[in-house]
């Protein structure tokens, strides 16, 4: 037998654990689907946050400096109520 790749030697053993016994009760022998519908569902998420960034990035210099103030001002109203 080979020498596991990288990225599965980075895999604790808690997670190897968690992810055979997932596997098991899908009734796979290992977990190698699992990772690439984990990784899917990530990159799926990832590119929807790359356009919520590209979306938010065209609305630069939207408002005037007045309502600016205004959501500054509020802004700082709401971190100072985390405190």
């Amino acid at each position: 037998m080979g020498y596991p790749s990288p990225a599965v030697r980075d895999i604790t053993p808690e997670q190897r654990a968690r992810l055979m016994e997932l596997a098991a009760r899908r009734g796979e022998k290992g977990f190698s689907k699992l990772v690439q519908q984990a990784l899917d569902a990530y990159l799926r998420s990832q590119a929807g946050e790359e356009e919520k960034r590209r979306r938010a990035l065209m609305l630069k210099g939207a408002l005037d400096s007045r309502e600016a103030e205004r959501l500054r001002a509020a802004t700082c109203e709401i971190r100072e109520s985390w405190r």
